[in-house]
């Protein structure tokens, strides 16, 4: 069992930044596919960006060029630093890991292990 909590959510000016943290509870996620997730008010829960173990990340259209997720396995812990923010980018953020290496499709049911949420709110 792997627990997640992030951290660094808030609220800001469209245009600002801000770093999303998620520390895992078990080394053992360091060998799993990790990755982003976000759900606005009356939508589906989206993929923002996904980490594999080795390689590069997958990145949603809508994140691309302005996010970047990392992860420090040192620490157990995985980030999303968001530039450029923009209104739509508010929704609850969550972090997310598979219970294994497999990293491919977006869909947030692959998922098995989930953060608690960190709220982002963008305003214009």
């Amino acid at each position: 069992q792997v627990q997640l909590v992030e951290s660094g959510g808030g609220s800001v000016q469209a245009g600002g930044s801000l770093k999303l943290s998620c520390r895992a509870s078990a080394s053992t996620a360091n060998n799993a596919c990790m990755g982003w997730f976000r759900q606005a008010p009356g939508k589906e829960r989206d993929l923002v960006a996904r980490m594999p173990v080795v390689g590069l990340p997958t990145y949603a259209d809508s994140a691309k060029g302005r996010f970047t997720i990392s992860r420090d396995n040192g620490k157990n812990t995985l980030y999303l630093q968001m530039n450029s923010l923009i209104p739509e980018d508010t929704a609850i953020y969550y972090c997310a890991a598979r219970e294994s290496w497999i990293c491919s499709g977006n869909d947030w049911r692959a998922f098995h292990y989930w953060g608690q949420g960190t709220q982002v709110t963008v305003s214009s």
